[in-house]
């Protein structure tokens, strides 16, 4: 069985979506939408703009959403069967399989974005990559740890990234390299995804979704939140506002898509990150980039 997969924050580049852009008119014409829909021009940032314009929050899931849907556009969806997004891409998912429309998906990760981004300002919060140690003795770990810190990102067995408060997240690596964890890394960026600092973020998100129309999915989306397949609306509804402040369960929704019959995996959007990371889940399966 076939499963698409779309990227999250982090696979953005400058240039992104220019071949794209220059191989259709139809696909030309969505991506001139998306400057309709956003009121700024966000091609002339995707396509000539600078890493720091890119890695701005209310630019980078913009961005990543517009290439990564007009890449599923590009193949036509290819005969999937199922669906998932790391993240910011489970947005793209949800256009995928029919629940979203581009316009109202666009509107949502854009209102994502904002949202995020003034949380990220209103706490002082990072995030951090731990490398070579089991995801239990992180858990037990960051339990441990007075302050908000809490598992974010279980993206491959051996790699976890936590979030939370700056002070408890610089605590957590000390004491999880002291229990084996091969490297503690601090990632570039200004918040806690994923976290429970989300949470005033958490609160627009839902305002929006609830105003949106989400149909029934095509095929399944397997969420972040929940690791299994999902069709009904409400369901993604309430699992895509889940997700803002709970774990993105990467390595657990992969392992799902397996058990229920995924063999080649395509990865639609800028980069090859999921690639990797799904490689390192079982290396049995076929990966590939859809264009």
């Amino acid at each position: 069985m076939k499963a698409l997969v779309f990227p999250g924050q982090g696979s953005q580049f400058v240039g992104m979506g220019k071949e794209l852009y220059d191989s259709r008119k139809d696909i030309k014409d969505l991506m001139e939408y998306a400057n309709e829909i956003l009121g700024f021009d966000i091609l002339s940032l995707m396509f000539n703009g600078t890493d720091a314009d890119l890695k701005k929050t209310e630019v980078t899931q913009p961005s990543i959403f517009i290439h990564s849907v007009a890449a599923l556009k590009a193949i036509n969806g290819l005969g999937a069967e199922m669906v998932a997004g790391h993240s910011l891409g489970e947005f793209s998912a949800l256009v995928a399989n029919g629940v979203l429309s581009f316009d109202d998906g666009l509107k949502l990760v854009s209102e994502r974005a904002k949202a995020m981004q003034e949380a990220c300002d209103a706490n002082p919060s990072s995030m951090a990559a731990i490398l070579g140690l089991e995801d239990a003795k992180v858990e037990e770990i960051c339990a441990q740890i007075s302050g908000i810190v809490v598992p974010a990102n279980y993206n491959c067995p051996g790699q976890l990234v936590i979030s939370g408060e700056t002070s408890a997240v610089e605590e957590a690596c000390v004491k999880l390299k002291e229990a084996g964890a091969k490297r503690a890394l601090l990632l570039p960026v200004n918040g806690a995804f994923h976290s429970p600092l989300m949470q005033p973020a958490q609160e627009k998100l839902a305002a929006a979704i609830e105003k949106t129309k989400f149909r029934k999915a095509t095929i399944p989306v397997y969420q972040n939140i929940t690791t299994t397949a999902v069709i009904n609306p409400e369901e993604i509804k309430q699992n895509l506002i889940a997700q803002l402040t709970g774990p993105v369960k990467w390595t657990q929704s992969v392992q799902n898509m397996i058990k229920d019959g995924a063999s080649n995996f395509v990865e639609v959007g800028p980069g090859k990150t999921l690639q990797g990371l799904i490689k390192k889940i079982d290396a049995s399966v076929d990966v590939a980039s859809a264009i």
